[in-house]
């Protein structure tokens, strides 16, 4: 056994405890959306808290990705195709996926103010429960923006320079 393995499977040990009294999703599920696994490199007391950060830096992630495409200010040149390449209905969906990473950017907040392993367990599994229901909407609308992508892609060869 190496000892990065050795590190995986203490923190593989160290989550079940936790996973049983808080009533949290498996490893593996939380690994799998948000590769947690990363976490055996770090040396902690307070494992909720790097789950919840590496939750929180993926929900950053799209947050800002979102937040890109619905109001394009000093975005890169490829979000004007992504913007050209979808629909009402995926902006709509993108409105509603905006409001609820914004709402959980707002938690993460008052979590790290206001810390406490009870409440960041009921982050991680609310957090878990939002990532479901974003996935799906999010991988339509990427589907959606693939599908268009060829017809929509423009590239300005106006050669502005400032």
């Amino acid at each position: 056994m190496t000892k990065k393995e050795s590190e995986l499977d203490n923190l593989k040990k160290e989550y079940k405890k936790i996973q049983k009294e808080y009533d949290l999703p498996s490893f593996e599920k939380l690994n799998e959306d948000f590769q947690i696994e990363k976490i055996a490199e770090v040396e902690t007391d307070y494992l909720l808290r790097e789950i919840k950060r590496f939750i929180a830096d993926k929900f950053s992630n799209y947050l800002r990705f979102v937040e890109a495409i619905l109001h394009p200010v000093n975005t890169p040149m490829f979000i004007f195709s992504v913007i050209k390449s979808i629909e009402i209905q995926e902006k709509d969906k993108l409105v509603d996926i905006y409001k609820k990473l914004a709402k959980n950017e707002v938690r993460l907040i008052e979590l790290d103010i206001d810390f406490s392993i009870k409440n960041d367990a009921e982050f991680i599994k609310d957090s878990y429960k939002l990532w479901q229901g974003i996935k799906k909407d999010m991988l339509s609308i990427i589907n959606k923006i693939k599908k268009n992508w060829d017809n929509k892609f423009e590239v300005n060869n106006k050669g502005y320079f400032g």
